[in-house]
């Protein structure tokens, strides 16, 4: 790469990270809304706002959708459990109860989630029944295992009498 697409790579970034400033295209800036979300966020709670700069996609997902409140509820749940060592299952059962019924009564945004859960439900379902067959076969197998050990200690019974 050559020093003048290093300059122009370099003005492009520069171009990109620095607001567009409307006046100097010749457009009106709006005014300033007393309410905007800037000065909402200022004034907002600190400690949501840290909370949901490192979220991952999934929980912004699932803030974005009916059931924010639920499932705020079921994460608060889920880190309580986690501190105190507690069995999450059965801790929060109920809240994830609650976030199920409410994502299904809002199945057309949290469509691709419930899908997931679905296709993992069934992958888990044929792991049982594959566990199941090989538990079943392994027991078949041992007892035609026994069978045959009992066939041949008769076997030798009899040569030991005849002797």
């Amino acid at each position: 790469m050559s020093a003048s697409d290093s300059k122009t790579l370099e003005e492009s970034t520069q171009l990109l990270d620095s607001p567009i400033d409307a006046e100097s295209r010749g457009e009106k800036k709006p005014p300033e809304d007393p309410n905007s979300s800037e000065e909402v966020a200022d004034n907002g709670d600190q400690e949501e706002d840290e909370e949901e700069e490192g979220e991952c996609g999934f929980c912004l997902f699932m803030k974005g959708g009916g059931c924010r409140d639920s499932f705020i509820a079921w994460e608060k749940c889920i880190e309580e459990a986690e501190k105190n060592k507690e069995d999450i299952v059965e801790k929060c059962f109920e809240v994830t109860g609650a976030l199920k019924k409410c994502m299904e009564a809002h199945a057309e945004y949290y469509e691709p989630v419930l899908r997931a859960e679905k296709a993992a439900e069934a992958e888990v379902a044929k792991e049982l029944e594959k566990e199941a067959a090989e538990a079943a076969a392994a027991a078949k197998g041992s007892e035609s295992n026994d069978a045959e050990l009992g066939d041949s200690d008769r076997e030798e019974a009899v040569k030991s009498a005849d002797k």
